[in-house]
């Protein structure tokens, strides 16, 4: 008999779950492709039900089939994309689309109202951060104040993940890793929601219970398991969202342990053994008790590539791998620098470090001789200092070298991973890993007692090193000379665009 987890992951386009044994061997897999909604300039949505609760159902479905009569199923953990925002009622119906993670820029007017009534000091104080993109807390707020008729019908705001626990065993709860980016309505010291001040803009009843990510939420309901295959009683994780579960997923577990994920965008995250602000990053409790994180994020990564893979007329017929595979090889076949073209992948705004919803992506250095093969080039190099620079952005808050797992599709993009290490000076692992998916069934096995923590840290095994190449190398030099052009160029046109509203 063979004891078994399940894991499923909700991410901005794709939804995975895995099936994996007690050893961390994965027995199967099971996809759904998804998209995103964008009504608004600024606006990025998914539907609940029929993104997250319809790809959970169909995912376990899936998974649940490959059981065998002699195998026993003793865990099941979700993550999915957040920190998101999603008004339900009573009955856990969700009253409108659910509001994305920072990629969502719509409530500016908000985070000025908060930052207003509370005041910049006493929000970093209280929740270890500066108000962004990021923070659910304004998103909120947003539903209060420009749908005061979904407002008045909310009894709960929720997360992707505490939705789909919410569905599974009809307990409403939330994990103080995602928690705590619900600035400023969570207080990192006192890790619990603190409200104090702010009651008239959001309701803290409205608030779910708060747990931690491997604790077990409850069972499968009977009503749950009919649709999802899962047995009755199945004991269900907490959960998190997508990016912590992936580090857990990829080991990274300890003190200054690194996470970067490649993905639909970019994400950081570094455990710390104590809270950390910075204004430029995000601090918030981790998925296990008595550690914490910074974290950070860019705008747009794997949207960039298949943005450009699109615009070049790229065939997608053959799905992502062979899309992927035949722009890294248009890429290729330009010189290192694109012949001097400089992309800015700025499409959604950018975020660590500028925190600026505003930005937008540009080319220059265009000329006559730039073909398909530069702008393909150009947009993995633009990328990789995206990145390279948020990775920098880490180092420089902390006395201490982490050390970095780099993960997500993205790192099949030698491009990219090679510019991010070049110009952060730091190496980059690349574990072996099915990604977040796999990480929720490593909190599963833990939250159950299957597995300890050293245990989990045991099913990952590397793939390879990008090494940052020396100071004197050439193409390291050129690499390093071309992320001061990038940063020149974002800080001239952020110029150019506060003196034509000035």
């Amino acid at each position: 008999m063979s004891r078994l987890l399940i894991g499923v992951d909700i991410g901005t386009y794709e939804t995975k779950g895995v099936l994996v044994d007690a050893a961390g061997v994965v027995r199967a897999e099971a996809r759904r492709r998804h998209g995103v909604s964008t009504p608004k300039p600024g606006w990025v949505e998914h539907d609940a039900e029929t993104v997250w609760w319809a790809d959970l159902v169909a995912v376990t479905r899936e998974l649940t089939a490959q059981v065998h009569a002699d195998d026993e199923l003793i865990g099941f953990g979700c993550s999915a994309i957040g920190p998101c925002v999603l008004p339900v009622d009573a009955e856990l119906r969700p009253l409108r689309p659910a509001i994305l993670y920072g990629v969502d820029t719509r409530a500016t007017e908000e985070i000025a109202e908060i930052e207003q009534l509370l005041g910049h000091d006493e929000i970093l104080r209280r929740s270890g951060n500066v108000l962004t993109s990021q923070s659910s807390g304004p998103k909120m707020r947003w539903v209060e104040r420009q749908e005061p008729e979904i407002a008045a019908r909310t009894r709960w705001y929720l997360t992707s993940q505490s939705f789909l626990v919410a569905r599974l065993t009809g307990r409403v709860i939330m994990d103080h890793a995602t928690a705590g980016y619900a600035h400023p309505f969570y207080d990192l010291s006192e890790l619990r929601w603190n409200t104090e001040g702010l009651e008239s803009l959001v309701p803290p009843e409205k608030l779910p219970e708060l747990g931690w990510s491997s604790e077990i939420a409850g069972g499968v309901t009977p009503e749950a398991a009919a649709l999802t295959g899962l047995p009755v009683g199945l004991p269900v994780t907490v959960g998190t969202t997508d990016a912590p579960a992936e580090a857990i997923g990829s080991a990274v577990i300890e003190t200054d342990d690194l996470m970067l994920m490649i993905g639909s965008s970019g994400f950081l995250i570094r455990v710390c053994d104590r809270p950390v602000s910075d204004p430029r990053l995000w601090s918030a409790p981790w998925v296990l008790p008595g550690r914490y994180v910074l974290a950070g994020g860019t705008s747009t990564a794997g949207t960039a590539t298949r943005w450009i893979a699109e615009q070049l007329g790229l065939d997608e017929s053959a799905g992502d791998p062979a899309l992927f595979a035949e722009l890294m090889a248009l890429a290729r076949s330009a010189r290192p620098g694109a012949g001097g073209v400089i992309h800015l992948p700025h499409f959604s705004g950018e975020r660590t470090p500028f925190h600026d919803p505003d930005a937008r992506g540009a080319f220059l250095g265009l000329s006559l001789s730039t073909g398909r093969a530069e702008l393909a080039r150009a947009v993995s190099e633009g990328v990789g200092h995206s990145l390279g620079l948020a990775l920098q952005t880490f180092a420089d808050a902390s006395a201490t070298r982490p050390r970095v797992s780099a993960v997500g599709g993205g790192t099949r993009n030698e491009i990219i991973t090679g510019v991010a290490s070049d110009v952060s000076g730091v190496d980059l692992l690349v574990p072996e890993t099915l990604g977040a998916a796999f990480g929720d069934a490593m909190l599963a096995g833990i939250g159950v007692g299957a597995l300890t923590e050293t245990d989990a840290a045991g099913w990952v095994r590397q793939r390879e090193v990008v090494r940052a190449r020396a100071a004197d190398d050439p193409e390291a030099q050129q690499t390093r000379a071309q992320h001061r052009t990038f940063l020149a160029a974002y800080r001239a046109l952020r110029t150019m665009r506060e003196d034509q509203t000035a």
